[in-house]
């Protein structure tokens, strides 16, 4: 699934992964392909990206994820 990361500022991340573990407003989800389309806000947490067998983690500083048909869309306040 295709995956992009924004800030106001610039675009953190786009690419191709296979899970995204994101902080929610009331507790951490994940994010598979195939996952039914969602909309949720996010907390100040890790956002945690899967990808050929390798972890990347960015911290987010709250937001709004949105995810269908394959594609997630964070846009974060910002991402340390």
């Amino acid at each position: 699934m295709n995956l992009e990361i924004i800030t106001p500022d610039k675009k953190v991340y786009a690419g191709v992964v296979d899970s995204v573990t994101l902080p929610g407003s009331n507790g951490g989800f994940q994010i598979l392909k195939d996952h039914a389309p969602i909309v949720s806000t996010l907390a100040k947490g890790n956002l945690v990206i899967e990808a050929n067998g390798k972890k990347e983690t960015f911290v987010v500083d709250g937001g709004v994820v949105e995810a269908a048909k394959n594609k997630v869309l964070v846009l974060a306040e910002s991402v340390a």
